[in-house]
């Protein structure tokens, strides 16, 4: 299923924490714009080659964006519906699609319909849209009922998705946003957990408003394909990818890494063909920079970011390696207030955006590394090699993550004298000869070696 996304790199921001709001709304104060702040960063978004901004949660919640207290409203501590229209049109301007944050597994307690249950109780006419409603037990809130929350959390009430009013009340909203903003897709966020039929009927609906409408579902376990392919989602969050990514660096095993790309992608593999989202740290997880032993291994994990099967994704921040680490229940580190002057003034690697960019530059370049097949060529514990091919261009990429140079004798993906052009150092170029690709790659670094 082929959409915009194959040949996406996006960005991903969490407005909240970026934008240095407050951690609690008081429902109550004027809009600030905050948002507005993110037309500074239109240019650099450009520079890196982004083409796709997924916009973390903006709609009015209590704290932390995902417990939604009104679907039609934007955040006040981020401005209002204006401040987000004004933005949109900039990136739309700009060539930046705009995916927002769909949160319709639960609410917060500050929802206005739970807030009406729980003035009301049992006369409340909503009393139904929640799920596991108990009038004859209390909740741990205190509440006179009890209710499901998600995972146990209870300031996170499931919503009742079978219920049709809730269902008109979520699809009025996503169309009142495709017409506010002319967004260009949704994250479902735990879609994992979201019931099937509700995801095929948001994806009909969504697709029915804009063809090219896309949807992209949060998965940490399980079979990607139960969400994505078909009448399903368009796409599903890679987490088995972004773990390979920062523990086969670690652990000098580009084995684990080899062993999920041809699970994933080969010959036979189980999502071939169906473009993952892929990302190297998100606003849940530590930042990547922080998850890594050695900083040079920036270098090549971004490599393989953007030339692996999948759809790129850079988190804020992450582009000039900043700190995060995960505390606990404590997301607070990974999702800090970002000024674009400081953040690139105080960048702990202010070489790696340009790297990004460069990466960026290549995959829009070529159509092997958006759409082609996967096919490994070689594997150590520290060096990769695969090939990538669509339309009689072929791609084929030497990753090493090792201290010293690594020189690689490879099965050539073409046949004998076939030239192949170093995309990342156009002048320096290799001849097939005798069925082999013989190669030397620089220390934490890679290259990348187009027929075009």
């Amino acid at each position: 299923m082929s959409t915009w996304a194959d040949d996406a790199v996006f960005y991903h921001v969490y407005p909240l924490g970026m934008c240095g709001a407050p951690e609690r709304n008081d429902l109550a104060s004027a809009p600030v714009p905050r948002l507005a702040q993110l037309h500074d960063w239109i240019p650099h978004l450009r520079e890196l080659g982004v083409n796709a901004l997924y916009l973390g949660p903006v709609f009015e919640s209590t704290a932390h964006g995902y417990d939604t207290a009104d679907y039609y409203r934007i955040d006040r501590r981020l401005g209002d519906s204006g401040t987000l229209a004004e933005l949109a049109a900039a990136l739309h301007a700009a060539g930046i699609r705009v995916v927002l944050d769909g949160v319709f597994h639960h609410v917060g307690r500050d929802f206005w319909a739970f807030r009406d249950l729980r003035e009301k109780g049992e006369r409340s006419a909503y009393r139904d849209w929640f799920a596991g409603m108990d009038f004859g037990r209390r909740s741990p809130a205190g509440d006179a009922f009890a209710y499901e929350g998600w995972r146990g959390h209870h300031d996170l009430v499931k919503l009742n998705l079978r219920n049709p009013a809730v269902r008109e009340h979520l699809f009025g909203a996503v169309r009142s946003w495709v017409d506010a903003w002319g967004i260009d897709g949704l994250r479902l966020d735990v879609a994992e957990d979201v019931d099937p039929e509700f995801l095929r009927e948001l994806a009909r609906f969504c697709r029915g408003l804009r063809a090219d409408f896309w949807l992209l579902g949060e998965a940490i376990h399980g079979d990607y394909r139960r969400l994505a392919g078909g009448a399903m989602l368009d796409s599903a969050t890679n987490y088995e990818l972004y773990k390979g990514l920062y523990s086969s660096h670690n652990d000098r095993n580009y084995f684990e890494l080899a062993f999920s790309l041809n699970r994933q992608f080969g010959e036979g593999g189980i999502y071939a063909g169906l473009p993952l989202y892929a990302f190297a740290d998100n606003h849940d997880v530590s930042r990547v920079a922080s998850a890594l032993r050695e900083p040079a291994h920036l270098y090549p994990l971004h490599a393989l970011l953007f030339t692996v099967p999948g759809v790129p994704s850079v988190y804020y921040g992450s582009e000039w390696g900043i700190a995060g680490a995960k505390r606990g229940g404590d997301d607070r580190p990974l999702r800090p207030a970002l000024r674009l002057a400081d953040a690139r003034r105080a960048a702990p690697h202010p070489d790696l955006a340009a790297a990004i960019a460069r990466f960026a530059r290549i995959r829009h370049g070529s159509r092997a590394l958006r759409r082609g097949t996967y096919r490994q060529l070689h594997v150590a514990s520290e060096q990769l090699a695969f090939a990538r091919q669509i339309d009689g261009e072929t791609v084929a990429v030497a990753v090493n993550a090792a201290a010293e140079p690594a020189k690689l004798d490879l099965p050539a993906p073409v046949p004998d004298g076939t030239t192949l052009t170093d995309l990342l150092s156009p002048k320096d170029k290799v001849v097939v000869s005798g069925g082999r690709l013989r190669v030397e790659v620089p220390p934490r670094w890679a290259r990348i070696l187009s027929t075009r």
